[in-house]
């Protein structure tokens, strides 16, 4: 019952849209004739008009609905909409001339087929700049009516949803070229519960200008002082592409003042125009890293990958899920996944069959421990390139396993170098760390072994074996950033180990970028180091997480400091002291070059395993690796 009488209401009020729309139309043409004639002729064209109205009502009604113009929800139409409407009233118009021309010819006094009849002496000539006229004048009444209808269901939807928010969010744009031209657009018109208050922009020009009706209010350093004047809520950021050192100066400017910030992520939504809030996101720590992003020359990586079988060791964790979605984009033979944690090794795949259906992905459940299982993978799909990033990397949890650290990380590392090379792989790749360099920790000593294990087998092989070493990667698991950001929305405190503890960071994209470009740089060897500019404090990260949060340090969310960690450094280095520096293609991508090895390496390793082997004693492990490591500092 209920439908029906819903099914009714519409029907009444689509005919009375369509009365509506004739009536303006009749209007819109006795409107033009004072215009026209003056007042002179003005009852007997009136008269015309009247007899002719229930044709123009006719035409008006037929030809809109062929239009679609009563399907249209005005509160959302655009300039396409109003194109058409301009077109509907013009047919129409057009219509009604040829009609009343037809009309004219039948009632004509002189020859027409009716001009005896009581109408005849109502059809006179008139000229055809009344039916230009009424055109105009029917176009604005008409669109004049739908834009008053709009703005009433705007403010009437506005006023109903803002009663049920305490207040309406005020937002201050920064930019005022097209992205945020598009955002102040898709708020001012009502489709978020927000208010815009003002806009930022750098261009003095654009001073004192307005964007639909928004002040453009001053430049980046007026972006304070705007905040706290118009108790702004939320910063949108909504320049499009943006030099790197600029952006960051702004939002941290915009960080600094407490509110909420959210970011454009990048111009290609500006494609089609389709911009609007549901696109912003909150600025992450990544979006403050003081350098410029790490780009890769795709066409040298593509060559590299594409028509290959790859292989991805600790292919389901941060690193090696992010190595496998950039692998899987240029074009390989076949993608390899190998993990021993089937959660994440799911999870990756379910992601790449759903975006890269015609990839030819194979996933396989197993430890880089077992030789025999590795075997059985390089002899059944006898992979091209090997990229080794299966690995334990938590420094405080090896600090306590040092012999599983040594397991997995060490002797891993070794099955799958010789596996490969028993194998013929053409280039393998290794996964290493800053803490590799003059290592605190287990893990750092760890991976520095892997790094001679690849720099050794290189000198003894055909395959090409190379490492990349990169610091702290922002987001992955375990890492400082998601730590911080579960703290913080607990509502704190935030730990940090030192107030001067400094680290070298990047991006996960960025780290697998270098790591694809390494691969496909490499000659066999090398260690590859990325230059990652200046070092970040980690209190200041902290610090601006919680800002970024919408929160004030150390009043809204404490900080507490709690000693550096087993096996922890202040400060993280990428070289040793003996290494040097050579540059390669891209200027953020240098070669250490590499260290002299004891020619007994090898056989010492397996003095290694053999410890492993013989006792359970931790601090003897360690031992054993500083014989192999003379840089380690063990602090036990």
């Amino acid at each position: 019952m209920e439908r029906k009488h819903r099914s009714a209401k519409t029907v009444w009020k689509k005919i009375a849209k369509m009365a509506i729309d004739a009536l303006l139309m009749v209007i819109g043409m006795l409107m033009a004739v004072p215009m026209v004639y003056g007042f002179r002729q003005f009852t007997q064209i009136l008269k015309m008009f009247l007899c002719t109205a229930p044709l123009l009502t006719l035409l008006t009604v037929v030809i809109f609905y062929c239009f679609g113009l009563y399907k249209i929800i005005w509160k959302y139409a655009g300039s396409i909409q109003v194109v058409k409407l301009a077109m509907a009233v013009l047919v129409t118009d057009c219509l009604y001339y040829g009609c009343h021309e037809v009309l004219l010819r039948l009632f004509s006094a002189n020859s027409g087929v009716f001009r005896h009849t009581f109408v005849s002496p109502i059809f006179v000539s008139i000229s055809y700049r009344i039916y230009v006229a009424g055109a105009v004048f029917s176009l604005m009444l008409v669109t004049l009516v739908r834009l008053l209808m709009r703005q009433y269901i705007i403010s009437k939807t506005g006023s109903k949803d803002t009663g049920k928010k305490d207040k309406q969010e005020r937002v201050l744009v920064i930019g005022g070229g097209n992205a945020g031209a598009m955002v102040i657009k898709d708020i001012v018109q009502g489709k978020t519960f927000h208010k815009v208050v003002g806009v930022i922009d750098d261009d003095p020009a654009k001073k004192d200008l307005s964007v639909y009706g928004v002040k453009i209010l001053g430049d980046r350093s007026d972006i304070p002082k705007v905040c706290t004047k118009l108790n702004v809520d939320t910063i949108l950021f909504c320049i499009a592409s943006c030099d790197a050192r600029d952006r960051v100066e702004i939002l941290n400017i915009c960080a600094s003042t407490g509110c909420t910030v959210k970011v454009l992520p990048g111009i290609v939504q500006l494609m089609d125009g389709r911009i609007d809030q549901s696109l912003m996101r909150k600025v992450e720590i990544e979006d403050l890293l003081e350098r410029d992003p790490i780009h890769i020359d795709n066409n040298t990586v593509l060559d590299f990958v594409k028509g290959k079988v790859v292989l991805v060791t600790g292919g389901g964790g941060s690193i090696g899920s992010e190595l496998c979605r950039q692998v899987a984009s240029h074009e390989p033979k076949e993608l390899i996944i190998f993990d021993i944690y089937e959660n994440n090794a799911y999870a990756i795949q379910n992601e790449l069959k759903r975006k890269r259906p015609d990839l030819h992905l194979t996933v396989l459940i197993g430890s880089v421990r077992d030789e025999q299982r590795l075997r059985g993978i390089f002899e059944e799909h006898r992979p091209n390139i090997v990229f080794h990033a299966a690995a334990h990397k938590h420094v405080p949890l090896m600090e306590d396993s040092p012999r599983e650290a040594i397991k997995n990380n060490v002797f891993g590392t070794l099955n799958t170098v010789k596996t490969a090379d028993a194998f013929g792989v053409e280039r393998f790749v290794l996964i290493s760390t800053d803490k590799a360099v003059n290592p605190t920790n287990v893990m750092g000593a760890t991976k520095r072994i892997c790094e001679m294990i690849v720099q050794t087998y290189n000198n003894l092989s055909k395959t090409e074996y190379v490492a990349v070493r990169f610091g702290n990667v922002l987001g992955s698991n375990g890492s400082v950033v998601p730590l911080f950001k579960e703290q913080i929305a607990n509502g704190g405190p935030v730990t940090v180990t030192h107030p001067d503890i400094i680290r070298y960071f990047m991006t996960i994209p960025e780290a697998v970028s270098l790591v694809l470009q390494a691969g496909a740089l490499a000659k066999g060897g090398e260690i590859f180091v990325l230059d990652m500019g200046k070092p970040v404090r980690i209190l200041d990260m902290a610090e601006k997480l919680i800002r970024l949060s919408g929160y004030e340090p150390y009043t809204d969310i404490k900080i507490e400091f709690t000693g550096l960690r087993p096996g922890e450094k202040l400060y993280e280095e990428l070289l040793m002291d003996e290494e040097g520096l050579s540059d390669t293609e891209n200027k953020l991508i240098h070669i250490g070059r590499p260290i002299a090895l004891e020619p007994d390496f090898l056989d010492r390793l397996e003095e290694l395993r053999q410890a492993l082997r013989e006792n359970e004693d931790d601090v003897d492990a360690r031992k054993v690796i500083k014989k192999l490591v003379p840089t380690y500092h063990t602090q036990m």
